[in-house]
């Protein structure tokens, strides 16, 4: 049986390590369904079409300030969520700042939008923060400079790719959040809530808000909060508050735990309970003292 080399495209025998023509290692991008080394260069394979793992199957972030993990789930065939996690030092104290993006699976390159979101967001948050701008400003700001990268990725003849957004900003005593769509933010310890609203018809998944070229103009909703105690800020896709949406039920698993491990035991939760999406999740500890920044990203083979 013989395929085309994904590099030049020369005819190749199935079970070949390299290309003889261009010299193509064949055997890492052999296909994970049938064998085949005709992975194409937007991940599907051209013999079966099977669209192939990638590197954001599962992914973990560890900060000494808080952590997160991404996960495809047990339906999609790609992780279409994307994640981002730092802390900034200001003026005043150190702020630290994650974002989650749930890409449109209906839009094409969905998990391009989320990446690109989440990437632009971060960025422009830590920069106007360290430049003294207040959460509110800075938030306002990051989702503007997100919204025009999502729209930018849009080509001609296609629809629009396109992301949720939800932020924050948690410095001092206070939590600013920011959001687009139907990603959420939790506040959990005394007094647990939703800290977010969703963009979305009543008692659907309908999007009545996103970043995209076809959004319109976008406003975020923004919200500061300000804690009674410590606790934990909670980020998530609707992967996992689609199947637990009560925060009681999310801080009896999300405390008393390092960030990385509640993090993990709410991705957990969400697959245990039929993993339907991809499913992210921040968990950013608040009021229990200042850490330093340290930054480490698990691959899921090292778990």
């Amino acid at each position: 049986m013989s395929a085309a080399c994904p590099a030049c495209g020369t005819l190749v025998l199935l079970g070949e390590a390299y290309c003889e023509q261009c010299g193509h290692g064949l055997g890492a991008v052999g296909c994970t369904s049938c064998g085949t080394p005709a992975v194409g260069a937007d991940g599907y394979c051209e013999n079966c079409g099977m669209l192939q793992p990638s590197g954001r199957d599962h992914v973990e972030i560890e900060l000494e300030v808080g952590a997160g993990v991404s996960d495809r789930g047990l339906r999609h065939s790609r992780n279409e969520d994307a994640m981002a996690l730092t802390a900034v030092s200001t003026a005043a104290n150190t702020a630290v700042v994650g974002v989650v993006c749930d890409g449109v699976s209906t839009s094409p390159r969905p998990e391009e939008a989320s990446e690109t979101a989440a990437d632009t967001a971060l960025a422009a948050l830590a920069k106007q923060l360290e430049e003294g701008a207040d959460p509110e400003t800075a938030t306002r700001e990051a989702v503007r400079l997100a919204a025009e990268a999502v729209a930018a990725l849009a080509e001609p003849g296609e629809d629009a790719p396109a992301c949720t957004y939800v932020s924050a900003v948690a410095g001092g005593r206070q939590v600013t959040i920011g959001w687009v769509g139907d990603s959420r933010a939790y506040w959990l310890g005394s007094g647990s809530e939703v800290l977010t609203g969703d963009d979305a018809t009543p008692g659907t998944h309908l999007l009545t808000a996103w970043l995209g070229a076809d959004a319109g103009e976008v406003v975020p909703h923004i919200r500061t909060f300000t804690p009674d105690g410590p606790g934990v800020v909670l980020l998530c896709s609707d992967g996992l508050w689609g199947y637990h949406p009560e925060p009681a039920a999310l801080a009896a698993v999300a405390l008393n735990a390092t960030p990385r491990a509640a993090a993990q035991r709410l991705v957990r939760l969400a697959l245990e309970a039929g993993g339907h999406d991809n499913v992210t999740v921040l968990v950013i500890p608040f009021g229990q003292g200042e850490q330093a920044e340290t930054t480490v990203v698990f691959p899921k083979e090292q778990q």
